[in-house]
C-alpha cells in the first residue's frame, strides 16, 4: 500500500479509501447498493486495515446515519488506535423532514457535524466533505461555518464532493481572502469510462494542489468484466439494481475490450485494471472501494500491485479518450506558442 499526501496538506492517506456505502442496506436506494451488518462491516474493516488501508469514507445520508454508527462501532469492536486511521464522512443531503435539515447552511452544518460525531463515536472528525453543490446558499457562508469548527477542533481538514470547478476555485479564494482553512480535496466520479473531469477540474486541481479522491471508480460495476454489449451482468450485481452513474456504454465496452486486453495479460481481473489505471494517474490521491465481500476487497485492493507499462496505459488512455470539446481543442492549437524553444520574430 502507498501513501499519498491529501492535496497540499501533511495528511498522508493510503491509496486506497474503503467506501461504507454497501454498510447498512437501510432505505430503498441503500438496500440496492449493501446490507452489510455488524459482523460483516468488522470483517471489512479487519481486512482493509491489514491490508494497509488508513483512509475511510462514510457520509450522513448512507443508510440514514446507519453506516457512520456501523463504522465507528466496528472500530470500537476491534480496538483500533483512533489515530491510525483518517475518517471522511459528508453532509448536505435530507436528514429530517424540515427544510433546514439538509444543504450547506451553517444551520445544517452545525447540526450534523454533531450528530455525525456521535453516531461515529469520535471527538474529531479527519475530513469534513460538503456532499453536493447547495445552490442556494452563498459559499462564503459555508465556507466561514467550516473555518469555524476546524477551530473548534471538531474538524481537521475539510473536502467538498461534486461540484464544479468555477464554484471549488471561488471557495478557495473566499478562503484565501479571509485566512480560513481552505478546501484539501474533492471527491469526484471518474473511471476510464467517464474522465468529464478532465476537462476543468483535474487542471484545477492539479494547479491549486486539492487532492482526487475517486468514487465509482468501476462506474457502478459496469467496468468489473462481468457486463458487456447486450449483457444485464450478472444476478445481484449492484449495477443491474442500480444503474448509476449515468456512462456511455459505446465507450465503456471500448474500454472493457481493451482492459480485457491488459488483464489476460497480466493475470488478474478486469476490475484491477481500471483500478490500476486511476492509480496510475498523479492527480488522484486516493481510489475509494465499496465491497459487500471480502473476495471483492481482496481483488480490489490486488490493483495497488498492479503496474502498468506506458503502452498499456496509452492503450487504456486511447480507448476512453474524451471527443474534443470547445475550448479544449482551441487550448491544444494555440498553447503550443507559448511554450519555450526556438523563436523567430516575424516583421
Amino acid at each position: 500500500m502507498r501513501y499519498n499526501q491529501l492535496g497540499g496538506t501533511g495528511l498522508f492517506v493510503s491509496e486506497i479509501c474503503l467506501g461504507t456505502m454497501t454498510f447498512g442496506g437501510t432505505g430503498e436506494m441503500y438496500s440496492k447498493i449493501g446490507d452489510l451488518q455488524q459482523d460483516g462491516v468488522d470483517a471489512l474493516l479487519r481486512a482493509s486495515l491489514d491490508a494497509g488501508i488508513n483512509f475511510i469514507d462514510t457520509a450522513d445520508v448512507y443508510s440514514h446515519g446507519v453506516a457512520e454508527t456501523l463504522l465507528g462501532q466496528g472500530l470500537q469492536n476491534l480496538g483500533v488506535r483512533r489515530e491510525s486511521v483518517v475518517i471522511a464522512t459528508k453532509a448536505y443531503s435530507p436528514m429530517g423532514p424540515g427544510p433546514n435539515d439538509r444543504g450547506a447552511s451553517r444551520g445544517h452544518i452545525m447540526d450534523a457535524v454533531q450528530a455525525s460525531l456521535k453516531r461515529l463515536q469520535t471527538d474529531h472528525i479527519d475530513l469534513y466533505q460538503i456532499h453536493a453543490n447547495d445552490a442556494v446558499t452563498p459559499i462564503e457562508e459555508t465556507m466561514r461555518a467550516l473555518e469555524d469548527l476546524v477551530r473548534q477542533g471538531l474538524v481537521r481538514y475539510l473536502g467538498v464532493s461534486n461540484w464544479p470547478a468555477w464554484r471549488l476555485m471561488k471557495a478557495l479564494g473566499i478562503a484565501a481572502r479571509h485566512g480560513w482553512a481552505r478546501i484539501d480535496s474533492h471527491q469526484a466520479y471518474y473511471s476510464i469510462a467517464g474522465r468529464d473531469i478532465e476537462r476543468e477540474l483535474v487542471p484545477l486541481l492539479s494547479e491549486e494542489r486539492v487532492g482526487l479522491m475517486v468514487w465509482s471508480p468501476l462506474a457502478g460495476g459496469l467496468l468489473s468484466g462481468k457486463f458487456g454489449p447486450g449483457s444485464n451482468g450478472p444476478e445481484g450485481a449492484r449495477r443491474t439494481n442500480f444503474d448509476f452513474p449515468p456512462v456511455d456504454r459505446d465507450r465503456a465496452w471500448a474500454c472493457v475490450a481493451a482492459m480485457r486486453e491488459v488483464a489476460a495479460a497480466h493475470d488478474v481481473s478486469v476490475a484491477r485494471v481500471a483500478l490500476a489505471w486511476l492509480l496510475h494517474k498523479p492527480w488522484v490521491s486516493s481510489v475509494i472501494i465499496g465491497a459487500k465481500r471480502l473476495e471483492q476487497l481482496h481483488d480490489n485492493i490486488g490493483a495497488t500491485h498492479l503496474r502498468l507499462s506506458e503502452e498499456e496505459m496509452a492503450a487504456l488512455d486511447e480507448a476512453g479518450a474524451l471527443p474534443a470539446e470547445y475550448p479544449g481543442w482551441m487550448l491544444l492549437r494555440q498553447g503550443g506558442m507559448r511554450r519555450p524553444g526556438p523563436f523567430t520574430p516575424q516583421r
